[in-house]
């Protein structure tokens, strides 16, 4: 049923949120990230192939075990952006955004009339009829359900224009593509980008709207600590258990 969103309710309150990119379809690891005390886990359809009952699936856990379920879909998809929203996603991740029109129009397919153009359904996400419709159209339109990613120059460029529309709850950054699109090959870590995420922090800062870093270092880390950063991505789920698996096998087969 519908709430206002846990991980903005504590960036209201000055607290951290620290969320992780699900890469491995599976409702259980979903209840695993929240037990391991994650407060929101973005499941990712940029890069997956992933079915509806599935994701639902995955929707419930994230209920059940008191985590915020995020949805990070390929493109501007006016239908599916509803049916997330319906089904209890509690935000909209867009990646490689590049320009402020794609973030108008994911705005306008999360809300509802006058706000945007929104369809309505009852259904689960207003507890089978416990909410009524006009306060749900209330309550839906007072969240902030936009995450836009930041992952090419034509981004960085844009950047302005889209910290101008309101509705837009938080921007992640995306260093390794576009360190890609720099022309500066796979690495995240380029000074050239590491310059260009510092600006995309400050415009964040600037605008009011929170910037959700990703450390990729513990120098990294220390300096969005220092700068009041507060919101933060560890990373995706595949990357972090392949390594731990792979720690735990060498330990055994290469005891000190």
């Amino acid at each position: 049923m519908i709430r206002k969103s846990p991980v903005f309710a504590r960036l209201e309150s000055g607290e951290s949120v620290y969320g992780l990119l699900n890469s491995v379809p599976s409702p259980l690891l979903c209840e695993m990230i929240a037990s391991a005390g994650y407060h929101f886990v973005i499941l990712d359809m940029e890069h997956l192939l992933r079915s509806g009952d599935e994701l639902m699936h995955c929707i419930r856990a994230c209920e059940s075990a008191g985590i915020s379920a995020w949805l990070r879909i390929p493109e501007v998809d006016v239908k599916l952006i509803g049916r997330a929203l319906d089904a209890g996603a509690e935000a909209i991740v867009l990646p490689r955004v590049e320009s402020a029109d794609e973030v108008a129009r994911a705005l306008e397919a999360a809300y509802f009339p006058p706000l945007g153009k929104r369809g309505i359904s009852g259904g689960r996400i207003t507890g089978f009829g416990h909410v009524s419709l006009p306060d749900y159209i209330e309550l839906a339109n007072r969240q902030t359900p936009i995450v836009p990613m930041i992952e090419s120059a034509a981004g960085l460029r844009a950047l302005p224009d889209i910290l101008a529309l309101p509705g837009v709850g938080m921007v992640l950054e995306g260093a390794l593509d576009l360190a890609l699109d720099l022309q500066l090959g796979p690495d995240p870590l380029h000074p050239h980008v590491w310059q260009a995420l510092q600006g995309m922090a400050d415009a964040c800062t600037a605008a009011g709207v929170p910037f959700c870093a990703n450390p990729r270092s513990p120098e990294q880390q220390a300096w969005w600590r220092d700068r009041g950063i507060r919101s933060f991505l560890a990373g995706e789920d595949r990357g972090l258990l392949h390594n731990a698996l792979k720690a735990r096998l060498n330990s055994l087969q290469f005891p000190n």
